[in-house]
């Protein structure tokens, strides 16, 4: 990667287009672009001022260097990335096996180990934000939600529809109507509320 390479790069990766880079720098647009075209390239005290702006050294802009604390920084934030990806994974195995283990056995023994497993992935999510201080994608974070909320809702709308029909399984899944349909309204609460928050909070 050149020089060229590496004002465009930091450039998108703060989400800003040529000219409003170009109004923080103090120059035009023509001149940016001649940067990142590498028809040109900028004076010492733009590349300070880059610097800055980026929260990058000098070191690399000019030559790619990246300082010690810079690379193991990254490391962390790859890390987290992969625990982020990880900890949806449990989750999701965690339901999978909930549902195998009870359509098999029917034993509160598995949705209890089904848990632990959901409870390893959150571990994970919370480590990965430990990590770094970038926040989860949404997906993930929305993803993981609704997944721990898919248990707990079917077994509490299936002990009302007990209570109230005098029908109905303490299940990790919705058994039977009057089960699916209380679960349906209150999952979709939850998926919807769930929605709306963590969009608010991503903003």
């Amino acid at each position: 990667m050149n020089m060229a390479d590496r004002i465009q790069y930091l450039r998108k990766g703060k989400g800003i287009s040529q000219e409003e880079f170009a109004d923080k720098v103090g120059v035009s647009r023509q001149a940016v672009s001649k940067w990142e075209s590498e028809q040109s390239t900028p004076d010492i005290q733009k590349i300070i001022i880059m610097s800055d702006f980026f929260g990058v050294t000098t070191d690399y802009i000019l030559k790619g260097i990246e300082p010690a604390a810079d690379n193991e920084q990254k490391g962390k934030e790859i890390t987290s990335k992969i625990l982020y990806i990880l900890s949806t994974a449990f989750v999701a195995v965690g339901l999978f096996c909930a549902f195998g283990g009870w359509y098999a056995e029917q034993t509160m023994e598995t949705v209890w180990g089904s848990m632990i497993i959901q409870a390893v992935g959150i571990a994970g999510y919370f480590i990965a934000k430990i990590l770094s201080a970038e926040k989860a994608p949404f997906y993930v974070a929305w993803l993981n939600v609704i997944g721990i909320a898919f248990m707990p809702v079917s077994m509490i709308t299936g002990c009302v529809s007990i209570l109230i029909f005098k029908q109905g399984w303490v299940a990790p899944y919705p058994v039977d109507i009057i089960h699916i349909l209380a679960f349906g309204v209150v999952f979709f609460m939850v998926s919807v509320t769930s929605f709306i928050f963590l969009k608010k909070r991503k903003k």
